[in-house]
């Protein structure tokens, strides 16, 4: 089996192409191959299947091995390998999510529609009834879903965030039953957003698409940015815009090697 190794502002992915198999559970190879040390490492697995409705079907899965509904520069990645073999400039993915319109502006550069947020506490999920835009939680975080569950805190110093502390914690808080994403957030004097992320199911991580996401809905809903702001996070810069077909994301992808799968990786393939 080939995989390519790609990248989203060091948010990084292997990316298998199973279209044409009938293995439909990839998490004990997210496992293994997640592995920085025995296999190749990477935030997530993305793997391309096939589609009646689409170019191409698409689902993730964590480097611990639970699956995510969506991954936001996981997808661009992926638009940009099906773009260039199709030789064109706008592909359609059906992914758990829905339906995701993904386009390249150039440049390496791929947007793509993520949807539209939800708000409601049991589409989160949360364990409890709770106002989202004020979580009953230490800090007045908010929460909301793109597909994965969210935790935005909004603080005024980034830096002096114990992230590799806090953010398991708040993970596997009781008060979200399939764990979450865990952001924080601070608001600079020019506009931007500047974010760090614990992601479920893989922890720090340089970028997230989805969270990047998530953050300048959190920051618009609590009247702290535009609709249109850009999220500056450890890996660099993605654009967001907020608008009334969902939520727009655009931001760089790379390339960063191409191989196969050995069977001394220990999965039959």
């Amino acid at each position: 089996m080939k995989f390519v190794k790609m990248h989203g502002l060091g948010n990084d992915f292997v990316i298998v192409d199973a279209r044409g198999q009938r293995n439909q559970d990839f998490s004990h190879l997210a496992i293994l191959l997640g592995d920085r040390r025995r296999g190749v490492g990477y935030d997530q697995l993305a793997v391309i299947l096939e589609s009646e409705s689409c170019d191409a079907g698409l689902r993730f899965w964590n480097c611990d091995g639970s699956e995510s509904a969506t991954c936001g520069n996981a997808t661009r990645c992926v638009a940009r390998l099906l773009s260039e073999e199709r030789r064109q400039a706008q592909v359609v993915l059906e992914t758990p999510r829905g339906h995701l319109i993904c386009e390249s502006v150039g440049d390496g550069r791929f947007r793509v529609n993520m949807g539209h947020p939800e708000f409601a506490w049991q589409d989160i999920p949360l364990a409890t009834a709770s106002d989202t835009l004020h979580l009953p939680l230490e800090n007045n975080p908010t929460a909301l879903s793109l597909g994965n569950p969210h935790c935005i805190f909004f603080v005024p110093d980034i830096d002096l965030v114990e992230l590799e502390n806090v953010g398991p914690r708040i993970e596997r808080h009781a008060l979200f039953p399939e764990r979450t994403n865990v952001e924080f957030v601070e608001v600079k004097s020019d506009g931007r957003l500047r974010m760090r992320i614990w992601e479920r199911g893989a922890g720090i991580t340089l970028a997230s698409g989805s969270g990047a996401c998530a953050a300048a809905v959190a920051a618009s809903r609590r009247g702290l940015s535009a609709r249109c702001v850009p999220v500056e996070t450890d890996g660099g810069i993605l654009e967001i815009d907020w608008q009334e077909s969902g939520v727009w994301k655009t931001g760089p992808t790379a390339f960063v090697f191409e191989g196969i799968l050995s069977a001394e990786l220990g999965v039959e393939l």
